[in-house]
């Protein structure tokens, strides 16, 4: 009974500490932004004109989502393309940081220098540093420099022209291709990830991989059946991570539309109607990966 007591009394007090740590971004979100988010949603269904008194909204229902879908024919083809590109990058930003994760677990000479190179980008990917970044001459004119020196012909585009020309290209090979000349994208996007992953090998005890090497287990059987099932349910977390983060980017097409729509025509109630559409697909997409991802995850005590 008395153990029984204090688990739940531990209990307790992780779920305090949990909604302490919470307890800033709720309130930021109450206080910045639960007006804006009903007042966008209410725009989304009027016609919204702007006059010298500011803005006169003059409801029209489902009109502008309508709009969307069957008059603006670019967003519809834009929406599709970011949805599938998300699914292939996504994929491989998980591969990519899972295996480096992997090897990063290992035991050898600065290791804890190579954590930070792979971590690095995290930080430089940040807001405040990419600001300085974006307003640095001396490294838009580095950057030039290496986009200048890199317009030569790639080892992947003449591998991609080889296969082509043996009539074994395709939909599925420029996709490959795609993401070998977009390595450094992935690697750039897979910082937090890595870390969650490596926190996740750490917490997997040795006895368990010895006790498996004993047993005849081989290392390939290991991964499958100790490390897999062990860190699954970080899996699942990644990948939401990803996703949301893939719909948050700054070279995200849907968004460069949304904020010319907003921003140059001033057609504040179109912008928001798209951008409740595309909140509403990236919503859908996590519901959908949470729920297959979920029966696979393995809870442990």
């Amino acid at each position: 009974m008395k153990k029984q007591n204090k688990m739940a009394g531990l209990q307790k007090r992780k779920a305090v500490s949990g909604y302490l740590f919470i307890l800033p971004f709720l309130i930021g979100f109450l206080v910045f932004l639960v007006k804006p988010f009903f007042q966008s949603l209410y725009m989304s269904l009027c016609n919204v004109e702007i006059g010298p008194g500011g803005f006169t909204m003059v409801f029209s229902g489902l009109g502008n989502y309508i709009r969307a879908f069957t008059v603006d024919i670019e967003y519809s083809r834009l929406l599709t393309e970011e949805v599938g590109r998300m699914v292939v990058n996504s994929l491989a930003i998980m591969v990519f940081s899972f295996f480096v994760s992997l090897i990063l677990n290992q035991k050898f000479k600065g290791r804890a220098f190579v954590r930070a190179v792979f971590f690095l980008p995290v930080i430089l990917s940040s807001g405040v540093i990419l600001g300085v970044e974006y307003d640095n001459d001396l490294l838009s004119n580095l950057q030039s420099a290496i986009q200048g020196a890199a317009e030569g012909p790639s080892i992947t585009g003449a591998i991609e022209k080889i296969l082509e020309t043996g009539g074994l290209g395709g939909r599925a090979y420029e996709q490959v291709f795609a993401l070998v000349d977009g390595i450094y994208d992935i690697a750039i996007s897979s910082g937090i990830q890595i870390i969650i992953f490596l926190s996740g090998l750490q917490t997997i005890s040795q006895n368990m991989y010895e006790a498996a090497s004993i047993e005849g287990c081989t290392g390939w059987e290991s991964l499958w059946k100790i490390t897999f099932p062990m860190i699954s349910p970080l899996f699942l977390v990644n990948l939401v991570y990803t996703v949301v983060d893939f719909f948050m980017r700054s070279d995200n097409v849907v968004m460069e539309k949304i904020s010319e729509t907003m921003i140059v025509h001033l057609n504040y109630g179109f912008a928001s109607a798209m951008a409740w559409t595309y909140f509403g697909v990236a919503i859908a997409v996590i519901g959908v990966i949470s729920l297959v991802l979920s029966k696979g995850v393995y809870y442990y005590e």
